[in-house]
Parts: C-alpha cells; structure tokens; sequence
C-alpha cells in the first residue's frame, strides 16, 4: 500500500510581535522588578534581571518576529502572557477553530471534502483540556464521520502523526487520514525569562494522507518513516492535570512552562539529528546527492545550518534547508510542516525530500517523500 501526502494547509494569526516590541515589553518588566527588589539586590539576597535586546534574539536564534493569538497580553509588563477568553462548552475551542481553517485550505489543494476523510490526528506540545479530545471535536464541527484521536511528541509530534497516519492507512484501518498541528505555542512560555522569552510563536498546519490510488493532484509519496526517541530533561514542561493540586504560588508557575537548557540541547541534539537522517537515508538506499531538500523542525537558524551541512556534506544555498523561522519563530510541531508547506511547489517527478523534526524527549521523526505527478 503505497500513502502520499496530497493536501497541506497553514493558519497563521493575524496578530505579530516584532523582536523590539517584545524587548521593550521584556525591559520594563525588568525595570520594575529591580527598582521593587533594590534592596534584596544591593544586599544579595536576589541577583538583578539583566534587559535584553532585538540584536540579541535575532544573533542567538535568527527570530525577527513571531504570530500570536493575542498580542496585547503578552506585551503588557503585568501580565506577560495570551489573553485567551474562555468559551462555552458548546462553541469550538481556539485549538479546533483553528485548526479548521489549516484543515479546509489542504482539503482544498488535495480536492477532496471532509465526508473523504477517515481519520483526524490532532498532534502538537500542548493541549486545551485533556478530554474529550480535541480532535473529535474537530470532525464534529467539520461535519466529518472521522474517528479522532489526539497524541503529543513535543515538536516532533507531526512527523510522528505522519507515520501513524501511514502505518494506519498501510494496514487498511483508513483511506484517507488528516494530521493536523494547532500550536498554541505562546500559551506555554514564560515571558519572564531572558533566555526563552523570544522564542515561540502561534500557528497550526494540516496535511491530508491518502491512499496514493485516491490521489487526485500531484503529491508526495511516503517512502519511509523513522522514529526514535531518548529521554533527556534538558527540555521540559510540568504542566498537566496535577499541577492544582501542588502550592499554587507566584513562585511556582514559571515550573509549570517551558524550560530548556539551551547549550546542551544545541550539542546533543545535532549530532542524534544527524545520524537520525544518515541512516533513515542508508536504510532506503538513498544517496545525499539525490536529496533536493531537508524541511526541518524550525528552533534555531544556527542548529539547521549546522545539521544541513552535516547531512548533505556539501555547500548550501537557502533552499537546501529553508528557514522560516525568522517570521513564524519556532511554532514546535507546525515548524517543519510550514516549511514544508511553503518550500515544495518547485518539485519536480521524482526528486525527493526529507521532513524532519526534533524536539523534548529527546524526541526525532523523519519523512522520506517522493515527487509524484
């Protein structure tokens, strides 16, 4: 049973943040925390916050600016986070809004309607509620029969939704399956904090998997897919159904957000990525020369350069690894999809790519395609 990939969809806020305006924002919350603490700081009981700077983001990570589901919250020094009203149980949640919007642009470009569609994946680092799942709700107000079921890999929660999807449609449990990443990436961070404050943005991306004799556009055949994991603590977020029932201080909420320790996941996560990709590439006799693009989880710009030089082993040119990062920041799962998205239209018969993301976990996921006309 041979699956390609023959629809995607983007939705992207309307809302953006520039480098300057988050730093602006960033600098009086650090302003007003060391004039309120003068004295804790001068005893040394408390260290100062250090400000930051719009030349410091775009240097550490190559992020100029990111989209968000609500700007005005998380620039205000007070409050430092999205604004998201809640709904009525009755209304969609933000997460399946907008992750209808991805999915009716790729239903469009695969020329199918949600009455095709077998099965819904909602994969992506955080969700709105536990039960039920986000995804069933997405087939209910899509008006789709489709079975649903949500799962998270961190960042890496799209590749591996692909090679469900793949798996599910290869053992005939489905015809045609959506993988969709609705990432609320803002909702997750903590502005407070120098080192992350700058690097999420919002979106979600879908895709539509189908039986290849379905088909009715162009598309990318799935060749393989490869997953690996190994567990680190070097990326990390504690949030979850038992984080009421722990000392609910002011303290405590930055250990219930995203954390990292950035240099050692910048060194260890490279070379894993790299023999990721290696021998996924080796294992399916396909040889580096042969492959036009690598579409990669989009954390930081160096990390990328670093692991396209790795990989391809040659000289590079922006599309061998396209960066899209400097718009949309890193939007987890969504990242490589969006790459993906954007950078695939001057494929011609046969060339072949590689989709693949990296994240907590550790977690790696790669997607061998084939251009098919």
């Amino acid at each position: 049973m041979t699956v390609v990939i023959s629809g995607t969809g983007l939705f992207t806020p309307t809302q953006v943040i520039t480098n300057q305006e988050l730093v602006d924002s960033f600098n009086s919350y650090v302003d007003d925390f060391n004039q309120s603490n003068k004295d804790k700081i001068t005893s040394g009981e408390i260290q100062a916050l250090e400000p930051s700077s719009a030349g410091f983001i775009e240097k550490a990570s190559g992020i100029k600016q990111r989209y968000v589901i609500d700007k005005k919250g998380i620039l205000d020094p007070t409050r430092m986070r999205p604004f998201i009203a809640t709904r009525a149980p009755e209304e969609p949640s933000l997460q399946c809004e907008m992750a209808l919007k991805a999915i009716n642009q790729a239903l469009d470009v695969a020329q199918i309607n949600p009455q095709e569609v077998d099965g819904i994946i909602v994969a992506c680092s955080n969700f709105q509620r536990a039960y039920p799942a986000i995804s069933i709700e997405i087939a209910h107000f899509l008006q789709s029969a489709a079975f649903g079921f949500d799962m998270n890999v961190a960042c890496s929660s799209a590749t591996f939704g692909i090679a469900t999807a793949t798996a599910m449609i290869e053992a005939k449990q489905a015809k045609t399956i959506i993988v969709v990443n609705p990432e609320i990436c803002s909702g997750h961070l903590n502005f407070r904090d120098r080192e992350s404050h700058f690097i999420f943005g919002d979106a979600c991306t879908a895709l539509v998997l189908q039986e290849k004799s379905l088909a009715k556009v162009p598309h990318f055949q799935i060749i393989d897919t490869k997953l690996t994991t190994s567990y680190s603590n070097n990326i990390r977020n504690n949030q979850g159904f038992l984080t009421h029932t722990e000392v609910a201080t002011q303290e405590a909420i930055p250990h219930h957000l995203f954390m990292q320790q950035g240099r050692k996941v910048f060194k260890e996560v490279i070379p894993l990525v790299c023999e990721h990709l290696l021998s996924h590439c080796n294992s399916n006799h396909i040889q580096l020369e042969d492959i036009k693009r690598l579409w990669l989880h989009q954390a930081n710009r160096s990390m990328n350069e670093l692991i396209t030089k790795k990989v391809l082993n040659k000289e590079l040119n922006e599309l061998d690894a396209p960066i899209i990062l400097d718009t949309f920041a890193n939007t987890s799962s969504a990242g490589s999809i969006i790459c993906f998205h954007q950078h695939h239209h001057d494929f011609i018969e046969n060339e072949i790519g590689i989709i693949c993301s990296f994240g907590a976990g550790y977690s790696i996921g790669s997607v061998l395609v084939r251009k098919f006309n």
